[in-house]
């Protein structure tokens, strides 16, 4: 199995636990298209505020199967992403777009079978008079992501991988959605989630402990 089928099976809340709760970005990206379930590796654009010039280059040099990730800075009252730009990267056979932004065309975003990540959707498109930079570290959601990093997208949002750890990751995140399935049988069986996640131990453990800020020292049985 590929790791971009790896990733869709495992989906955004294993991959985060398997980054030690981590690598979200901000609840703010939300899916807005038809299909929300994404994975590949980043190609990146750095824009200037508001200006959309750089993101049709982007468009036509990013690799099919990648991640078309735009670094908007944010700017949530001008679209730098809408239908006709949609429509092409899903001709290209793009695995996803993640605008740290604002889109537009919603009612054509919504038919399409592209995973589209954005900030915000407004009318007002942008400018296009400012070069920027492809593939170079950006920020994306209150994330960096380097070129080549994995995302993973669904309906609660986006995770980034690091490169590097895409293999840790995906034999962890492995191991949490089986450990998921078996917690589920069990419940469905009659199981308490408090017993199966051990809280009654947890919390005597807790009961024996003093904590302050400056101290955490078990106390004498």
């Amino acid at each position: 199995m590929s790791p971009r089928d790896r990733l869709l099976k495992a989906g955004t809340g294993p991959v985060s636990d398997a980054l030690d709760k981590g690598g979200a970005m901000d609840h703010e990206m939300r899916p807005w298209s038809a299909n929300s379930r994404m994975a590949g590796p980043a190609y990146t654009v750095q824009v200037h505020t508001a200006d959309i010039l750089m993101v049709s280059k982007a468009l036509s040099e990013c690799p099919a199967g990648h991640v078309l990730v735009i670094d908007g800075h944010g700017e949530k009252n001008t679209a730098l992403w809408g239908g006709l730009t949609t429509l092409s990267a899903w001709r290209k056979n793009l695995a996803g777009v993640v605008v740290d932004g604002a889109i537009r065309d919603l009612s054509d975003i919504r038919r399409s079978r592209l995973p589209v990540f954005a900030r915000s959707v407004v009318p007002n498109a942008g400018g296009a008079q400012y070069t920027g930079k492809l593939q170079v570290p950006v920020a994306c959601g209150g994330t960096v992501v380097y070129p080549g990093d994995w995302l993973v997208g669904d309906d609660d949002g986006v995770v980034v991988i690091p490169a590097p750890r895409l293999a840790e990751v995906l034999e962890k995140a492995a191991r949490i959605v089986d450990a998921e399935k078996r917690i589920a049988k069990a419940i469905r069986a009659g199981a308490e989630v408090a017993t199966l996640l051990r809280v009654d131990e947890t919390l005597a453990r807790k009961a024996k402990e003093i904590f302050v800020p400056q101290l955490h020292a078990e106390k004498n049985d």
